[in-house]
């Protein structure tokens, strides 16, 4: 098998992966917000932590690294709670569509702090990519709208995680990375789910730590997809997250987004392949 495929693959499952997670979020009914970001980044730690001692790897990175690593964690970490919000409040398609929106985010932080240069072909996506948003979010003023609201600062704080991350990518190893992200979320949780700590009923512990297993299913998968082939070849891929989750979502909850999140979200996934066909012409040029 070629690499392509195979890292074709890899991302499928990291997908299949991320929509089974967003399941069991939902799943798991009453349960409080922090408490499924606890469960979630707990399976995640054993996972890194047994990654950091099978291949010796630093834990916590490099000293003048710190206040990145820090930065990323916890900017990720903010991104995760939004996203459960998001899940528990709207339906399946519209909470992943929104989240998937972080690659655009990661271009505008990645110009206004890493000094990248944005063409017009970027510019053009970017408004394209709002006008989708404000299609899925429906402004108004009314507390209707924090759901919606929550799955964009979701993108966000993903987004500018992702930067960090970036910066980060000849200082440290992404094990470490992965690990520090994982140790930190558990330590700012663990107080925050004490406070309104909800004992989890029968199938409830199987949702919670299904939401963690996946999670740790969808990042290696995408870690190998990236071994296997470049991102600019592959990361369209992880579109499909949307789909499969709208087919769970349909499945479990008999859930169909309406016509003005569909529509957006047919401009936004439009525009990410027209920008991926884009930039994949001008690596090859």
């Amino acid at each position: 098998m070629d690499n392509k495929p195979k890292a074709v693959l890899f991302m499928l499952i990291s997908a299949i992966a991320f929509a089974l997670m967003q399941t069991m979020v939902k799943l798991a009914g009453d349960i409080p917000t922090f408490e499924k970001v606890l469960f979630r980044n707990l399976v995640s730690l054993f996972v890194a932590l047994s990654v950091i001692y099978r291949t010796k790897t630093p834990m916590f990175g490099k000293k003048e690294n710190q206040k990145y690593l820090l930065g990323r964690s916890l900017l990720g970490l903010g991104g995760v709670v939004f996203y459960f919000y998001a899940i528990n409040n709207l339906i399946m398609a519209d909470a992943a569509m929104l989240n998937k929106l972080s690659p655009f985010f990661v271009t505008i932080f990645a110009c206004i702090f890493l000094k990248e240069k944005l063409n017009k072909i970027q510019i053009s996506s970017l408004i394209i990519v709002f006008i989708g948003a404000m299609l899925i979010i429906k402004p108004e003023f009314s507390f209707e709208v924090l759901p919606a609201g929550a799955g964009l600062l979701s993108a966000i704080c993903a987004g500018a995680a992702y930067t960090i991350v970036r910066s980060l990518k000849n200082k440290e190893n992404p094990s470490t990375i992965v690990f520090y992200f994982s140790f930190v979320s558990v330590i700012v949780m663990i107080p925050l789910t004490i406070m309104n700590f909800q004992m989890p009923m029968g199938m409830q512990w199987v949702y919670l730590i299904g939401t963690g297993v996946f999670a740790a299913m969808g990042q290696y998968g995408l870690t190998f997809a990236y071994k296997y082939a470049p991102a600019s070849e592959v990361s369209i891929y992880n579109y499909t997250t949307i789909i499969f989750a709208a087919i769970m979502g349909f499945l479990v909850w008999g859930e169909l987004p309406d016509w003005l999140s569909l529509l957006g979200s047919i401009l936004i996934i439009v525009t990410a392949v027209v920008a991926f066909i884009y930039q994949n012409k001008r690596i090859e040029e």
